[in-house]
């Protein structure tokens, strides 16, 4: 598809924006191609950007998955799972793509223009998926792999505290308030690493007796995984 100098000076600002400068900027412009334009004008298919969206997904479900393996050791595999989930659900990456501004970079076709396609978050979803796949094609996985944790890095560790906060502490306090009331305390009893990648390890006591240690990014996180260790422990008694 032929493109303007206004289309090149466009993308040039988003190159600048996402920090990434393309050696074809013709696969950058297709990821913005929106099927509702090629549709209309009966062109084919390899025109829009739904085969990038599928090679980005890809790369997305990959990056995050190693994301988690490599930076939360004490998630098992159904935790990973729900929270890559979370991670690459539509709203979370409509989010990020519209802090991106993205919408402003879409070429669509009539009927999709006149519907307020720029703002649709199934739309704005499935574009930033197609801007990675362009990433992936036109550099590299690491490149994609940078680029997908800066944007989405608040929204793993939001969803891995999420997954605590909604789990063990809550859980492992009802269980034993049902027998005593007795305040269940939690104590950090180790911290290691700089400032900025700290790792925490946490006690859970109750009624003076240690139940479960937990380690984590955060002082939530260990502590969830004490009270994890700690149900575990009771409950296998």
């Amino acid at each position: 598809m032929y493109i303007s100098k206004e289309r090149l000076l466009q993308l040039e600002k988003l190159q600048e924006k996402i920090k990434i400068q393309f050696s074809d900027v013709n696969i950058l412009n297709q990821a913005f191609i929106h099927p509702s334009l090629t549709n209309e004008k009966d062109c084919p298919h390899q025109d829009n950007n739904q085969r990038l969206e599928f090679l980005g997904d890809a790369v997305l479900e990959l990056v995050i998955s190693e994301y988690l393996y490599k930076n939360y050791n004490f998630l098992n595999e159904g935790q990973m799972t729900k929270i890559r989930a979370l991670t690459v659900c539509e709203p979370s990456l409509a989010k990020a793509a519209r802090q991106l501004g993205l919408g402003d970079y879409l070429i669509l076709g009539k009927g999709e223009e006149n519907t307020g396609g720029r703002q649709k978050s199934s739309i704005l979803a499935d574009t930033l998926e197609a801007l990675i796949g362009a990433i992936y094609v036109d550099k590299n996985y690491g490149t994609a792999y940078d680029f997908i944790i800066s944007i989405l890095e608040m929204v793993i560790l939001k969803s891995v505290e999420g997954e605590w906060d909604t789990d063990y502490k809550t859980a492992l306090q009802e269980f034993l308030q049902k027998s005593d009331a007795d305040r269940v305390l939690y104590r950090v009893t180790k911290e290691t690493g700089p400032d900025h990648d700290k790792v925490f390890y946490v006690d859970v006591v109750w009624k003076n007796e240690v139940l479960g240690t937990g380690v984590g990014k955060s002082k939530k996180q260990a502590e969830q995984q004490a009270a994890k260790a700690a149900l575990e422990k009771i409950k296998g008694q």
